[in-house]
């Protein structure tokens, strides 16, 4: 409800509504590990590193041998990705077993990845993976599309498929990308952890969200001015 001021004089200037305090991306996901420089995102740019740390945080802990069933590699294949994944602190062991029949696990639950600064160097590895990661992702999504008629209605009737547009600023761009956030974080995130949380009857479901301009803004006739 919005309240208005009695002393506010009819026809004075509104003022602009004071924006929240972006909430960072460590906030609503604690667990959550933030990769932004150029050397450890490039170890990450790999098919088979990705697809082994995707199944690691849907499946749990499995052995090099396991894991390569789960994405169609070879147990030598695995290894020796689960080591380089493990030089740069992605997954560690579970304890128990030797050699190939020594399980895995993943170390933080979900990645941001991207530069923070001007380092050309690493806007250009955050690309590469981001290509990656996205073309994987949108892989799945037309999979879906493809065998949607397979799954049973309530799944077909559950899944969505939507598109907004919206004419924001950057501020509120930002502001509506972290009430969204918010609002998803919180979610369901024990059963990422803990198997014995998922309900029977649960599978992995896959929410993509983007937010982009679609085209690039008009330039400021009072900035150009004064510049």
């Amino acid at each position: 409800m919005a309240l208005e001021n009695p002393e506010k004089k009819k026809g004075a200037e509104k003022k602009a509504p004071e924006r929240k305090t972006p909430v960072s991306y460590s906030e609503h996901f604690p667990e959550m590990r933030e990769v932004t420089d150029a050397r450890t995102m490039r170890a990450l740019s790999h098919p088979v590193r990705i697809a082994l740390i995707e199944a690691l945080v849907i499946h749990g802990p499995m052995t090099a041998t396991e894991v390569g069933e789960r994405i169609s590699e070879s147990p030598t294949t695995c290894s020796f990705h689960l080591r380089q994944l493990a030089k740069y602190g992605f997954v560690e062991e579970a304890g128990g077993g030797k050699g190939r029949a020594r399980p895995w696990k993943i170390t933080s639950i979900g990645l941001r990845f991207g530069s923070d600064n001007d380092d050309p160097e690493a806007e250009l590895a955050a690309g590469v993976l981001s290509q990656l990661v996205r073309e994987r992702q949108l892989g799945r999504y037309w999979t879906w599309r493809q065998t949607q008629a397979a799954f049973p209605k309530a799944w077909r009737k559950a899944a969505s498929d939507s598109e907004f547009v919206f004419y924001l600023t950057p501020e509120e761009l930002e502001e509506l990308n972290d009430e969204i956030m918010a609002l998803l974080a919180p979610r369901y995130r024990e059963r990422l952890a803990e198997r014995s949380e998922r309900p029977v009857g649960s599978v992995p479901v896959e929410m993509l969200f983007f937010s982009y301009p679609m085209e690039l803004p008009k330039a400021d006739p009072e900035q150009e001015g004064q510049s």
